[in-house]
């Protein structure tokens, strides 16, 4: 297990840096609160790209990275949802804001994947959110876009959170964040999800969040709450804890809840712990992403540890992001 002193801080002044995402060219992009996405530089500095032009606050939950530049960012609105196309001059339009003829609820996370087709996900129906943070709740989806069309391709799913496919395009893993599982899907020719199994379950105080592989095929997951990253076999038979940063008895406060189906808002925005802050996101960093970035729902700023295993390069790591040119480096506050 690594030790907290370990543990380096990126970025300042980041307004919930919840989902993370790195590039060959060694930057780093996380989401932005204040309505789009901050670019960090290899030399530190920061850049932020803020939607300028649409008649609401955009919330950006999961981000992706296209290959021209822009952005995909996941609306996690008080009430609605849906996936923005954000560029790099700050204009956004909606790239998808209905499916099966319904406007989409607050949406978790959007990811692409390497024969690129973009997969969305919406963690639950339910109104409040709040009320879905119980394991005997099951109505989140999962949504594909391809050939210009989109449609959900698996339903009834336990907080539908991060997911990733396979390099083939064979299989979508997914996290179920409170039904505490990790999921795959065939994935059919025509694009539908099939034959859903379950790769592993996880004990108590872990509620897994955010995910990527490394080159040996074990997945790597984040637990919000218990500030817990975990790396789990490709067959999801071996479990084990690389860092983990929280206070024991706020864990079995928050168990306790759960295990009423009493979890609400402040048992994810009153975490204790020493360093992380709730770390959601995570990304392999470096030239030999050995590095992992960490996002996370309550910090400021964004934190890293190295590590001796190395990072599945994503479908996006070889993409330049946005011109430098248009935008000005933010002054150190």
């Amino acid at each position: 297990m690594y030790s907290l002193d370990n543990i380096h801080d990126i970025g300042s002044q980041l307004n919930r840096p919840e989902c993370v995402l790195t590039t060959s060219n060694q930057r780093i992009y996380c989401s932005n609160w204040d309505g789009g996405v901050t670019v960090i530089e290899k030399d530190g500095h920061q850049h932020s790209i803020l939607a300028n032009n649409l008649d609401f606050e955009l919330k950006p939950n999961g981000i992706c990275l296209l290959e021209d530049g822009s952005f995909l960012v996941a609306h996690l609105g008080a009430e609605k949802g849906g996936v923005f196309q954000l560029f790099s001059d700050g204009t956004a339009k909606p790239f998808i804001t209905f499916v099966d003829g319904q406007d989409l609820p607050p949406t978790n996370f959007v990811h692409l994947d390497y024969q690129g087709r973009i997969w969305i996900t919406v963690s639950t129906r339910t109104t409040p959110r709040a009320d879905a943070y119980r394991s005997d709740v099951q109505d989140g989806f999962i949504i594909l876009y391809e050939h210009g069309k989109a449609r959900i391709v698996a339903d009834n799913l336990g907080y539908t959170n991060e997911c990733v496919v396979s390099q083939d395009g064979q299989y979508l893993y997914v996290n179920e964040t409170f039904s505490r599982r990790l999921s795959r899907f065939n994935i059919n020719p025509n694009g539908d999800l099939s034959n859903k199994k379950i790769i592993t379950t996880f004990g108590k105080g872990i509620f897994p969040d955010g995910l990527v592989v490394d080159e040996d095929g074990y997945f790597w997951i984040t637990s919000i709450i218990s500030n817990q990253v975990i790396r789990v076999s490709p067959d999801g038979k071996n479990q084990v804890t690389q860092l983990i940063d929280v206070e024991a008895s706020h864990l079995d406060w928050v168990e306790d809840a759960f295990l009423s189906n009493s979890v609400g808002r402040p048992h994810l925005d009153q975490v204790k712990s020493k360093r992380l802050k709730n770390i959601s996101s995570l990304a392999f960093h470096g030239e030999s992403r050995n590095t992992i970035i960490l996002g996370c729902l309550l910090g400021n700023q964004i934190s890293s540890f190295k590590q001796s295993h190395t990072g599945l390069s994503p479908s996006h790591w070889h993409f330049k992001g946005p011109l430098i040119s248009i935008f000005q480096p933010e002054k150190k506050k």
